[in-house]
Formats: C-alpha cells, sequence, structure tokens
C-alpha cells in the first residue's frame, strides 16, 4: 500500500527584488573594470620586458 504524499501548491513566482538586480549589475561592472585594468597592467609590463630585451641585444 503506498501513501501518495499531497503536492504542495506552487507559490507564484515573486517579481524580481530591484536591488538584487542593481548589486549584479554593479558587481558585473566591477569585475569588467577589473579584468580591464589586470589587462592593461599585464600589457605594461610585457612592454616593459620587450623593451629590456631590445636594449640588451643592442649592448652586444
Amino acid at each position: 500500500m503506498s501513501v501518495e504524499k499531497p503536492i504542495p501548491p506552487r507559490s507564484p513566482k515573486t517579481p524580481p527584488d530591484p536591488r538584487a538586480a542593481r548589486l549584479k549589475a554593479a558587481l558585473k561592472a566591477n569585475i569588467a573594470r577589473r579584468k580591464a585594468q589586470a589587462r592593461a597592467r599585464d600589457g605594461q609590463d610585457m612592454s616593459k620586458d620587450h623593451a629590456v630585451q631590445d636594449t640588451d641585444l643592442h649592448k652586444e
């Protein structure tokens, strides 16, 4: 004898929280800005490395 459990009624979807949406957008923008800054720093470091290598080749 199986006893079926009653299925609880589904609650209607709650409207999206405007604060959560705002925080999500701010976090996404912050991550994008930090990634861009990291790429810029990596690009500067690489250009410095190339400059040092170029000057070392001309000394010989």
